[in-house]
C-alpha cells in the first residue's frame, strides 16, 4: 500500500476516548456505564466526522461516514423506549 493511502493509522484522541469509556462502561454499574457508554459515542462521533470532512484519502472519508452512523444509531433511544414515544393516542 503506498504511503500517500492510509488505510491504518494510530488512534487520534477522540479515538482513544471512546475506548476508554467503552472499557469502562463494560466494567461500571448501571448508573455510570450509561454515561460511559454516551462519552463513547460521542467521542466516536467526533471521529467520524473529523475523518469524514479531513480524512486522508477517499477510504478514510468513507470509513468516518459508517463510524458516524454507528455513533448516531448507537445515541438515539431504543425501537419502543418511553422517551421515543412523545404523543400518545
Amino acid at each position: 500500500m503506498p504511503r500517500r493511502f492510509p488505510i491504518f493509522q494510530l488512534p487520534n484522541r477522540p479515538l482513544i476516548v471512546a475506548g476508554l469509556a467503552g472499557a469502562f462502561a463494560r466494567l461500571a454499574d448501571r448508573r455510570y456505564a450509561s454515561v460511559a457508554r454516551l462519552i463513547s459515542n460521542a467521542a466516536l462521533l467526533v471521529w467520524a466526522l473529523e475523518e469524514l470532512v479531513s480524512g486522508a484519502n477517499w477510504f478514510r472519508r468513507l470509513l468516518g461516514l459508517a463510524g458516524g452512523g454507528v455513533a448516531l444509531s448507537r445515541l438515539r433511544p431504543p425501537a419502543g423506549s418511553k422517551r421515543e414515544r412523545t404523543s400518545a393516542p
